[in-house]
């Protein structure tokens, strides 16, 4: 949707006479001679070329887009995964070429028939899946595939990949464009460089070259799609008619304003008044409120279907029908805002883990997802994730960079002004975890326990039971989840939740009460007891790796964990091990400021023990160079869920 509102018409005063293609020129070898020389991988990515040409017919400016691969095969399980290979599908596109291959380790060419070639639904996107179905694969073996297509051209900015999980080679781009269109490219992760070709006159050609390519390999929590090698490339310039900056942010954020700024019909208005009376009611001067129930009302009224279709983007539909797809929600947001005399801005960004936002190279790649920021507050709302409520905004959306679409007026001109600005994440102390918990004994059966837990949670961490309660329908199974956690066999007493609803969100912690019984921290040893504390805060992330890590480590969201644990200790014992709940584990930036702290201690008081357990996180991008000290800090309080505290009798 977003790339159909930033079309530019710079195609208008075109001449350029229909050409030759040097796309449709290319083909595979007629009698292929592949050699792998390293017998050692299960899988080489043998061939991996994409031939981009752009081309006037008629008047129509068109792309024809060709992806040719080689795989080598050495596994039984790379044969079963390459048993069925995707294809990437373009709406609309023309398929001009498809066909595919194996070729044996003797050399003997099995073609795929048309019939293997088949279609699917993909049941997530319910989108259309083309993919091969090959037969005859043995070890040693190459797939190869070749598709060629004729589509809607994509121009203001597209990704090419040149890494993944599995050694490359022969790695090729080619883009062909009309002498009057002029491109511009930026390598990412050390990708190749992208070169000119200063020889051929009739088109404008740039390619990449490269012999090899090493593999990157996933990692937990690693950022993976940002940090392979890519290129993108983007039309730049017109030169037939002087038009420059095709893919600026300036055209963007004329384009997104004029479209979602129009003004309203008086059927419209005052549907759209009616409508906010009912949902802000009396609070429509305390604006922040106003905010938060129409993020609210939209997120839990309006039924967001994955489809484009006119009628869901048309506000009087919208508001009579609580139908509308994302366009629709955009719109709706908006207007209510505009209606309310919100300020507020719109922001285009990407997830951070998928491509990271380049505030230098102007491309429609950083410009996926759509953002709302309130400069009175400083605070963000995601439009399209119903997740996600004012304050809290996605958090892969956060921590990144964005384009910020702000309103101008110069007398009765109206129009938009776009700038890069960072998205600042939430505060850690926004998002806090807080544990209380009493622990007794029966006296005439020390290993069972009486607990009785408080826990609060506020941020993200209350953020997807606030956000969905309404749709909860057994909420006490939800609130003895917390305990069965602990303790599956659990004997509850008492079990009460507070402030779960909606509106409490930001305002007020949730928070979960639960008294119960257990028989599983504590066991009896000969006259001792040994008493599993660290198992009352629950099990903990174990951080444990023999591999030097390659990858950044970026967690959800910045946050705190408070825990108090009071304990009875039964007459007539002591506890012989205290020490071992000290635990003092830090990062301190050049500052002095705290960055990854856990820290545990005790406080004995006669018969009463206390023990804290603290943990802050005030930073969840974690680099290279910080990783293991963050994983210390992490595997603290996996160290201290193992803790065991002996109990023994008094001499």
């Amino acid at each position: 949707m977003k790339n159909i509102l930033l079309i530019t018409l710079f195609l208008v005063s075109l001449t350029i006479k229909s050409q030759e293609l040097f796309i449709k020129a290319y083909d595979w070898e007629k009698e292929p001679n592949h050699n792998v020389q390293d017998q050692t991988k299960d899988l080489i990515v043998y061939k991996n070329k994409t031939i981009s040409e752009f081309a006037f017919e008629g008047n129509m400016f068109t792309e024809y887009f060709l992806i040719h691969k080689i795989y080598w095969l050495n596994s039984d399980k790379q044969i079963e995964n390459f048993n069925k290979m995707y294809l990437p599908v373009f709406n609309g596109a023309e398929v001009i070429e498809n066909k595919a291959r194996v070729i044996t380790p003797e050399g003997k060419i099995i073609n795929l028939s048309k019939s293997k070639i088949n279609k699917a639904i993909n049941q997530e996107t319910g989108k259309d899946l083309l993919y091969y179905a090959f037969e005859g694969i043995t070890k040693g073996s190459f797939i190869e595939s070749y598709y060629l297509v004729k589509k809607y051209p994509t121009y203001k900015g597209k990704r090419i990949f040149f890494q993944n999980e599995s050694y490359s080679k022969n790695i090729e781009f080619d883009l062909y464009a009309p002498k009057n269109l002029i491109f511009e490219f930026k390598s990412f992760n050390n990708a190749p460089k992208v070169l000119k070709d200063s020889v051929l006159q009739t088109k404008e050609h740039w390619y990449v070259k490269s012999n090899k390519i090493e593999p990157l390999i996933k990692e937990n929590k690693a950022p993976y799609h940002a940090s392979r090698s890519f290129i993108i490339y983007k039309a730049d310039r017109n030169l037939n008619n002087n038009v420059t900056g095709i893919s600026s942010y300036s055209k963007v954020a004329k384009n997104i304003y004029k479209y979602y700024y129009k003004e309203y019909s008086k059927k419209e208005n005052k549907l759209l008044n009616k409508l906010l009376n009912s949902i802000v009611d009396k609070d429509l001067n305390d604006k922040e409120i106003t905010i938060k129930k129409i993020d609210n009302y939209i997120k839990t009224k309006i039924f967001s279907p994955k489809v484009y279709d006119k009628k869901y983007q048309d506000l009087e539909n919208i508001i009579t029908g609580n139908i509308a797809n994302t366009t629709g929600v955009v719109k709706l947001y908006i207007a209510l805002l505009r209606v309310a005399k919100v300020k507020h801005e719109i922001v285009l960004t990407s997830e951070r883990d998928i491509i990271k936002f380049d505030k230098f190279f102007e491309a429609d790649n950083f410009t996926t997802d759509f953002l709302i920021y309130f400069p009175k507050t400083k605070k963000y709302t995601s439009m399209e994730d119903q997740a996600s409520r004012y304050g809290f905004p996605p958090t892969n959306l956060t921590d990144n960079y964005g384009l910020f679409i702000k309103e101008v007026k110069i007398g009765d001109f109206k129009s938009a002004i776009g700038k890069v600005k960072y998205i600042k994440s939430v505060k850690t102390n926004q998002n806090i975890d807080k544990m209380n918990i009493d622990v007794s004994f029966n006296e005439k059966d020390l290993t069972s326990n009486q607990v009785k837990i408080k826990r609060s949670l506020t941020g993200y961490n209350a953020l997807p039971i606030q956000s969905f309660m309404h749709l909860i329908k057994n909420k006490d199974e939800l609130i003895e989840s917390f305990a069965k956690q602990l303790d599956k066999k659990a004997k509850i007493s008492l079990k009460e939740m507070k402030n779960s609803d909606i509106k409490s969100f930001g305002v007020k912690p949730l928070v979960f009460k639960i008294n119960f019984l257990s028989e599983s921290f504590t066991d009896k040893a000969g006259k001792n007891y040994l008493f599993k504390i660290g198992k009352l805060i629950g099990q903990q992330i174990e951080m444990y790796q023999d591999k030097k890590r390659m990858l950044p480590y970026e967690d959800g969201f910045n946050r705190s964990y408070y825990r108090t644990i009071n304990v009875k200790i039964p007459d007539g014992f002591i506890i012989s091990n205290l020490n071992d709940l000290n635990i003092n584990n830090s990062y301190l930036d050049k500052s002095g400021k705290e960055i990854f702290v856990f820290k545990s201690f005790y406080e004995l008081k006669g018969n009463n023990l206390k023990i804290t357990a603290n943990e802050h996180y005030n930073k969840h991008l974690i680099p290279v160079d910080l990783f293991e000290k963050y994983r210390k800090v992490i595997n603290s309080a996996a160290d201290f869920n193992k803790i065991t505290l002996l109990l023994k009798p008094k001499k």
